[in-house]
């Protein structure tokens, strides 16, 4: 017998085993897709801009709920505005100080002295936002607002 005779048999098995990797290749990216279609990650309700958030927030409210809070945000609309604003700035100034040559670090403690200021009087503005409107809400708004953002564990359900 010759070599060539045996020469297709090889190629035959060289074929199977490409065939069987390929489709556990194709399997596993098809398992990998099926993966993250099912477990994409949760909306994200983070957004810099505070009426950005009240307004994810006020659509997972009841309908008369969502208005209460949405009409607290709009009579308070400048004084939020101002005091995220303020906020915002002393952020950036945080990241100024860290990026100047020579570095400061009284600069930068100073700088997050102020930040944390403004950080509470921007919570101060919107605590007392939401604890006017939570007066006048249901309490099935209130429940919905503790309960936020949807999906959150509440204190009766992670026992």
């Amino acid at each position: 017998m010759t070599v060539a005779q045996y020469a297709p048999a090889v190629t035959r098995g060289s074929s199977r085993w490409l065939l069987l990797a390929s489709l556990a290749l194709n399997l596993f990216f098809v398992g990998v897709a099926l993966a993250m279609i099912i477990r994409a990650p949760a909306p994200s309700y983070w957004d810099r801009d505070v009426f950005v958030r009240v307004e994810r927030l006020a659509a997972t409210l009841p309908p008369a709920d969502a208005d209460i809070v949405r009409g607290q945000i709009n009579t308070n609309h400048a004084a939020i505005d101002a005091a995220q604003a303020k906020y915002h700035g002393a952020r950036e100034r945080i990241h100024d100080v860290l990026r100047r040559e020579p570095f400061d670090a009284a600069a930068l403690r100073a700088a997050m002295t102020e930040t944390r200021a403004t950080r509470q009087a921007f919570d101060q503005v919107i605590q007392g936002v939401f604890a006017t409107a939570a007066t006048q809400m249901s309490p099935a708004g209130r429940t919905a607002l503790a309960d936020w953002p949807p999906g959150r564990k509440t204190t009766s359900n992670r026992q």
